[in-house]
């Protein structure tokens, strides 16, 4: 692959064309997301986020930012873990997704600062938050080390990343986990969003994602240290941490 070229799927498409492509696939799907989710993971995406919010650290008075925060179920449940003292900022590259969120958040009484922006190229000053978060969001980002090198950037020091992705499941389990990706769940996005591509590309992107060592050895790349990760799952899904310090 050239330094010009990345990958949308299984696609192999200009980097300059990621970025649109992936936020057709949002665009298209942000009104049914929530129950998508719910129903390609039966709820267990639920169980996850809580799981990830557990292993934050993030108390009354902490600042917060979630990026590719999408629709806000995270930033809601930190939003109502920091209290009035602390801060949560919602974050999106896609205006349709993070309209949904900001909107969602407001309705439950939490006026959480909302900014459309892409990862890569964060509008906070270094040392800003005490936990960053990240779920189901980097592996549509085109350079995933530079996101996550801003990531760390807006840390201060001791603060944690937390980054939720699908992942590498256990190998036995690889057969089924693959007609589920491929023949069941598109077909469930086209009765539901009317749209199969976006659920094709969401299983091809996950199959085009690194695996769990290789995405702790970027993150410990970028400077996070004392990077670790957890199968949740068996596999399909990890949440990886890294500390600034």
């Amino acid at each position: 692959m050239s330094d010009h070229t990345t990958h949308f799927g299984f696609q192999k498409v200009d980097e300059s064309a990621k970025a649109r492509k992936v936020a057709q696939v949002f665009d298209s799907v942000a009104r049914r997301y929530d129950l998508m989710n719910d129903l390609m993971s039966g709820g267990l995406h639920r169980l996850w986020k809580a799981f990830t919010i557990a292993q934050s650290g993030v108390r009354e008075g902490s600042r917060v930012l979630d990026i590719a925060g999408g629709t806000g179920d995270l930033a809601l449940a930190f939003a109502r873990k920091v209290g009035k003292r602390g801060l949560v900022v919602h974050t999106d590259i896609n205006n349709a997704m993070l309209a949904r969120g900001r909107d969602r958040l407001l309705d439950k009484g939490f006026p959480t600062p909302a900014t459309q922006c892409d990862a890569e190229f964060l509008p906070f000053p270094a040392d800003s938050f005490d936990c960053v978060t990240v779920a189901f969001g980097l592996r549509n980002m085109t350079h995933k080390d530079k996101a996550l090198a801003e990531m760390h950037r807006v840390l201060k020091p001791g603060g944690r990343l937390l980054v939720l992705e699908f992942s590498r499941v256990w190998k036995p389990l690889s057969p089924l986990y693959d007609f589920y990706s491929f023949q069941v769940i598109p077909r469930v996005g086209q009765v539901v969003a009317q749209d199969a591509a976006s659920y094709q590309y969401l299983a091809e992107s996950i199959r085009m994602h690194p695996d769990q060592e290789t995405l702790k050895g970027i993150m410990a790349a970028v400077g996070l240290e004392k990077v670790e990760y957890f199968n949740l799952c068996l596999g399909i899904v990890a949440l990886h941490r890294g500390y600034k310090f």
